[in-house]
């Protein structure tokens, strides 16, 4: 038997603190066991059987560890740690290899976990680089149903299941825990390499020293199969870092997409696409292993999620990003005037950009202009440091702002500005209407339930479902799915049952049943509770805490499900959510409620929305459905209810401290032009701020 990649196998077994097979690695407990032994693959001898402890951080052993190996913390006190252990490893096999007269091998272990998912994660959080053995092996099992294809799959096989099948006679009660698995494991490579089965060693698998950074293009075929989102990131964490925190595990080229919120700054999430699904279960494993002090989600994604944030169709994007093996470099905040000679000197001969001027991309509106950011290359990690070294460092009049940036949030940055449009409209006026007999509910009658702890999947068709039978004792437009303030759904969501006694029978059938991999939890409630909590408020065993705004905005943006619900759907004004406290004289001032409900809305099941009013939703990206161009001039000529102003009239601000009051909003708008008064009639606004509107002034923001 020869081998293209070695003349030498190294059998490896190893064991950690905490699980035990299958679950190796999984817990993030330290190695604390390494067993080998050098075998001669032309001659099939072997060298001398090595076992060594290993000092662990945390010595405390797990039930199932110290039931298997039989080791104490006591006997891992004295143990020297696992750089040193390493170093010992490569000095042995080195020695036993001289003596068997062979100068290169290939580590052989009983599956992939033992390297993939704790020896690479375990040096790479204690700072200390593997040797280039550990990014080159033979899995056993993988070569052993290559060698006998009518064997169990490879995932369940083991190594007593391997030895049973050839028929080797072993008692694993006569040697030490690790002795046993690895003479086993070198008696079944002997099996394999003897003349019936003729089997050869050739096709190792493979670690990749770091990650690849590269484009992405929307037309690409992605498998859904291979891509997973990781949540809680650090919102500083770069591409780099997150290859880091998978690190053992393969991923693809230009396979890490940090996700951008809707002010284009982080959130915390990322979607990875691994080289095959193998990898990709492997990476599953790691669902809350920590970065940092973080622990970290990882969840299974869809090659659809991943090409819409990191494929892209700008040829000049793809053309940026051609160079490879480069660091990005993200800069936020720059003048609009800045120009190429203004960025290069900006950053300076410490930090030659790669290709001078062609290492630059300005990020631009659709119609040219700048939008202050702008990304860099640079050849290596040196003069990126230098870089960042410049952040908040002052361009002409301004801080500029310097991250680490990934080819993807390059791609997402130019399309969410490539898709914005020129001149932002406001939606076509909603008519009156008579409002239909079923509205949001009001009062104490406990007609409602909640539903909390929903899978961050589920839909509107998902609870339905789960409600079963129920479904026909709900409200029309009854269903309610809260999202939060990034809107995403929170987990939660009420549904308005036709009578108290309805309610009170679903809380009971319901209750943590089952939805997907998760139970649901289902109380009931009143109209009153499930407002406050749609409003922003909070409904828990201490009772009702108010939400964050008591006189809610007349313009909170309602969003509906597309896919439950036609493009025309009915919609509610806030004044139905939750009533505000108002004088008579006030009340008999405002005008009339009003909402339109197109003839084509006869879908019962509608609301998928947010009720959150703080921070309130701008008028210009107000969720309404538009009226038929005929419809809004018979409204107009029936009735007095003022429209909203036309473009522009209303500002939206974003990022003002916590303590910001009226005066100091007014005062920064000092010298422009104030709103008309129609404001006071078309927003429904508390008294406080009824109060500012009158008084004479210069600028109202809203």
């Amino acid at each position: 038997m020869t081998a293209s990649h070695s003349d030498s196998l190294v059998v490896l077994f190893g064991a950690t603190a905490g699980a035990y097979g299958a679950k190796l690695g999984s817990d993030e407990r330290e190695l604390i066991l390494l067993v080998w032994q050098v075998v001669d693959l032309h001659s099939k001898k072997v060298g001398t059987l090595h076992k060594s402890l290993v000092k662990a951080d945390n010595l405390e052993l797990s039930d199932q560890c110290r039931e298997v190996s039989g080791l104490a913390p006591e006997g891992l006190s004295k143990a020297e740690p696992l750089d040193r252990v390493l170093q010992q490893f490569s000095q042995l096999v080195a020695s036993d290899l001289k003596l068997l007269g062979r100068s290169s091998y290939t580590l052989c272990t009983d599956g992939q976990l033992l390297i993939r998912q704790v020896l690479h994660p375990e040096a790479s959080k204690k700072n200390f680089l593997l040797s280039d053995c550990f990014y080159s092996f033979y899995d056993l099992r993988k070569e052993f149903h290559t060698c006998y294809p009518n064997s169990a799959p490879v995932k369940d096989q083991t190594i007593k299941s391997m030895a049973e099948y050839i028929g080797l006679e072993t008692d694993e009660t006569e040697e030490d825990f690790g002795v046993w698995q690895v003479k086993t494991m070198v008696a079944i490579i002997f099996s394999m390499l003897s003349e019936t089965c003729n089997c050869r060693f050739t096709d190792p698998e493979t670690v990749k020293y770091k990650y690849e950074t590269g484009p992405c293009s929307k037309s690409e075929a992605v498998d859904s199969e291979t891509v997973i989102r990781a949540r809680g990131l650090p919102w500083q964490s770069s591409d780099q870092d997150i290859a880091r925190f998978f690190k053992g595990l393969n991923i693809a080229k230009g396979g890490v997409a940090l996700c951008l919120n809707a002010q284009g700054r982080r959130n915390g999430e990322a979607l990875v696409r691994f080289v095959n699904p193998e990898q990709r279960d492997l990476a599953l494993e790691r669902h809350k292993h920590h970065m940092g002090s973080r622990y970290i989600e990882v969840y299974k994604a869809t090659g659809e999620e991943f090409l819409k944030i990191a494929g892209g169709t700008s040829n000049e994007v793809a053309q940026f990003l051609s160079k490879e093996n480069q660091v990005i470099i993200r800069m936020r905040g720059l003048p609009f005037t800045a120009t190429l000679e203004d960025v290069l000197g900006f950053l300076g001969p410490e930090c030659p950009v790669t290709g001078g001027k062609e290492g630059l991309l300005f990020v631009k509106y659709p119609d040219g202009r700048p939008t202050g950011d702008a990304f860099v290359l640079f050849s290596c990690e040196e003069y990126a440091q230098n870089a960042l070294k410049k952040h908040k460092e002052i361009l002409g009049k301004r801080y500029i702002e310097l991250f680490r940036s990934t080819a993807a949030e390059v791609q997402q940055v130019l399309n969410r500005y490539l898709s914005t449009p020129l001149i932002p409209t406001l939606p076509t006026p909603i008519i009156p209407v008579i409002p239909p007999p079923y509205t949001i509910a009001a009062g104490s009658i406990r007609d409602c339930v909640r539903l909390r702890g929903l899978p961050y999947t589920a839909g509107i068709d998902d609870i339905l479902e789960f409600m079963g039978d129920a479904t026909a004792d709900i409200k029309p437009h009854g269903v309610h799915m809260v999202l939060n303030q990034q809107g995403r759904p929170s987990g939660d969501a009420f549904i308005q049952m036709k009578s108290s006694d309805r309610a009170f029978l679903v809380a009971q059938k319901c209750h943590k049943k089952m939805m997907k991999d998760r139970y649901v939890e289902v109380f009931q409630c009143s109209g009153e509770e499930m407002n406050f909590v749609l409003m922003g408020g909070t409904l828990n065993r201490s009772g009702l805490s108010p939400p964050p705004c008591l006189s809610p905005p007349a313009y909170a943006a309602f969003q509906t499900a597309a896919a439950v619900i036609p493009a025309e759907a009915a919609l509610y004004q806030p004044q139905a959510l939750l009533s505000t406290t108002r004088t008579p004289q006030a009340s008999a001032a405002a005008p009339p409620t009003v909402t339109y409900y197109p003839a084509q809305a006869a879908q019962l099941y509608m609301n998928y929305t947010a009720y959150y009013p703080s921070p309130p939703v701008s008028p210009t990206t107000v969720g309404y459905i538009a009226a038929p161009p005929a419809a809004v001039a018979a409204a107009a000529s029936a009735t007095h209810t003022p429209m909203l102003p036309q473009p522009g009239a209303l500002v939206r601000m974003q990022g003002l401290p916590y303590n910001t009051g009226m005066k100091e909003i007014l005062s920064f708008f000092q010298g422009y032009q104030y709103a008309p008064d129609d404001y006071n009639g078309l927003i429904q606004l508390n008294d406080q701020a009824r109060s500012v509107l009158q008084a004479p002034k210069e600028w109202v923001c809203l």
